[in-house]
């Protein structure tokens, strides 16, 4: 799949966000080793602390259906009122979930402002220093 082709189902789960506090969607599009797809939106709660991330809902989806290998996740973001999307990095929480699933030097992270204006970089050059797995090896 084409990185633009990620990036648009990123933008297509962003339309699903529900968000009626902070009204910023946040849409995430992971793919698997094997090239399957799973989309994730964020998910707000009255008090906050129970809403979760678009990357988080994306992982936890693919994760719960059997899936453990990853290859790459687009994350676009930005206000819903807006057509406008900005480049919206995952938040450490995330970036700690990716890094129990993910190859820090392999995993892909795309930002997207549209399909055509997008950044990518590594799981590690966005969580160097990761604590994972193999820190907890005796």
């Amino acid at each position: 799949m084409q990185d633009s082709e990620l990036i648009k189902k990123a933008c297509e789960a962003r339309q699903r966000a529900y968000v009626p506090y902070s009204h910023f969607g946040v849409g995430a599009a992971l793919e698997t080793a094997d090239g399957h797809v799973f989309l994730g939106c964020n998910i707000e709660n009255a008090s906050y602390t129970p809403t979760i991330c678009a990357e988080r809902t994306a992982i936890f989806k693919a994760v719960s259906e059997g899936y453990r290998q990853f290859r790459r996740i687009a994350i676009v973001g930005g206000a819903m009122e807006k057509d406008a999307l900005d480049y919206c990095p995952p938040c450490g929480v995330c970036r700690q979930v990716m890094a129990e699933f993910c190859d820090p030097k392999t995993f892909q992270v795309l930002l997207a402002r549209s399909p055509q204006d997008y950044r990518v970089y590594t799981l590690e050059e966005l969580l160097p220093l990761n604590f994972g797995p193999e820190d907890l090896e005796a």
